[in-house]
């Protein structure tokens, strides 16, 4: 048994971003734990800024667990907020960081733990992407490890900036059996605790199976 996961493609905490009201509500809480991890060289106090407007605009309230760099996701304080948490966010722009910071933690442990108990676990952008394995390389669309909350699955975040081309690329480099996803900004792809996935948000999820277009109703990971 695992809660609701929402792999979000960018763009976030903005108009159109509909499904952060039902995730509150299915997370039974009005707090979000956010991390700013990804974004720890590209200024997450603005990142955090943003978190907090938009959650007070649906009734909720934003904190941050500032955990920034690895020593930071050993931290007995920061652990315990996100064991507890109902609803955490990762954030940020760099999948390559949040994996290094977080991978074989007692904090990813204590986030993993949440989630697998019901909760909420949302990434967005490279928060998205590190919660796969493999995870998609955004700098030059090839495979690497992710962190592995959800396996045989890669997402490419904010899939309407990438080229026809790029994305192809990258498709066809899947090895057999790897379903790839492209997630738009302001979109967010939704595991439930049952195991099916859907789609909310502004844009239109595209996943691929064997390299090949495939239907949501046929992602089985």
């Amino acid at each position: 048994m695992t809660g609701t996961l929402a792999l979000v493609g960018g763009g976030e905490w903005s108009d159109g971003c509909t499904f952060d009201q039902r995730l509150i509500e299915l997370a039974h809480t009005d707090t979000v734990a956010v991390l700013p991890t990804g974004s720890a060289y590209e200024n997450p106090t603005a990142v955090m800024e943003r978190a907090r407007v938009w959650f007070e605009q649906l009734g909720a309230k934003a904190i941050e667990v500032p955990v920034l760099t690895r020593p930071d996701a050993f931290v007995p304080e920061y652990i315990e907020v996100v064991r507890s948490s109902r609803f955490t966010y990762l954030a940020g722009t760099s999948a390559m960081h949040l994996r290094s910071v977080l991978k074989d933690s007692p904090l990813f442990e204590a986030l993993v733990g949440a989630y697998q108990s019901g909760g909420v676990l949302a990434g967005t952008n490279a928060g998205a992407d590190v919660l796969c394995d493999p995870m998609v390389d955004a700098r030059g669309g090839a495979f690497t490890v992710g962190l592995g909350v959800v396996s045989n699955l890669a997402v490419i975040p904010r899939s309407n900036t990438w080229s026809h081309d790029k994305i192809h690329r990258t498709v066809a480099l899947a090895p057999p059996g790897l379903a790839v996803a492209e997630i738009p900004e302001a979109t967010a792809l939704i595991r439930d605790p049952d195991g099916l996935w859907h789609s909310e948000g502004v844009g239109e999820v595209q996943v691929y199976i064997d390299r090949t277009p495939a239907r949501l109703a046929d992602l089985k990971v």
